[in-house]
């Protein structure tokens, strides 16, 4: 990519961003998907693992992305790295379950977000009815990007946040950056 800034938020760009990072060192490829979100590790069928995201929606391929940071390495062999996946319709437990996985990635997401100058919004992934507390939610997604500024973010992490903001040329984050528009405090 260039070093002139990137000012609109396509789907290729992020792919391209990524795949000039991680493709030569990690054989990992993004790829936007038509349908649902999936991680499928290489194979007979594919010599490269491939991050495939939902119908090219540049959010989820930051949220696939985000996974795949935090996916280990005996992880990033598995079909969906090995994790359950319970889909929209959750109850009240399997959801406090589905958020308690997600904070950790949701922050890494954020941070994503904010080194490509994009809007960023915690997703509860559940239309199904039930009561969802959001700003609780947001709260501890809050406080685990606070945990990861203050100790540090994975190598492979910090890789791509700097080919992120080197790319929308946007600045080193702080603590400020991550305040929800319209919330007067998360405390």
């Amino acid at each position: 990519m260039d070093k002139q800034a990137i000012n609109t938020f396509s789907s290729e760009d992020i792919i391209d961003i990524f795949n000039q990072t991680f493709y030569r060192t990690h054989n990992t490829k993004l790829v936007s998907g038509s349908d649902e979100p999936l991680y499928l590790p290489a194979s007979e069928d594919c010599d490269f693992h491939q991050i495939i995201f939902a119908h090219g929606y540049f959010a989820s391929a930051l949220h696939e992305i985000a996974h795949w940071l935090v996916a280990g390495e005996t992880r990033r062999l598995k079909v969906d790295y090995g994790y359950w996946y319970e889909s929209d319709g959750r109850d009240a437990a399997k959801q406090a379950e589905f958020e308690k996985v997600e904070i950790l990635p949701q922050a890494i997401e954020w941070a994503l977000s904010i080194s490509c100058g994009f809007d960023f919004d915690v997703s509860s992934d559940n239309l199904s009815g039930i009561a969802i507390n959001r700003l609780a939610f947001k709260q501890k997604v809050y406080q685990q990007v606070l945990a990861l500024l203050n100790t540090g973010f994975s190598e492979r992490t910090v890789k791509l946040l700097n080919a992120c903001q080197n790319t929308y040329q946007t600045k080193a984050m702080r603590a400020e950056d991550f305040e929800y528009k319209g919330m007067y405090q998360l405390v």
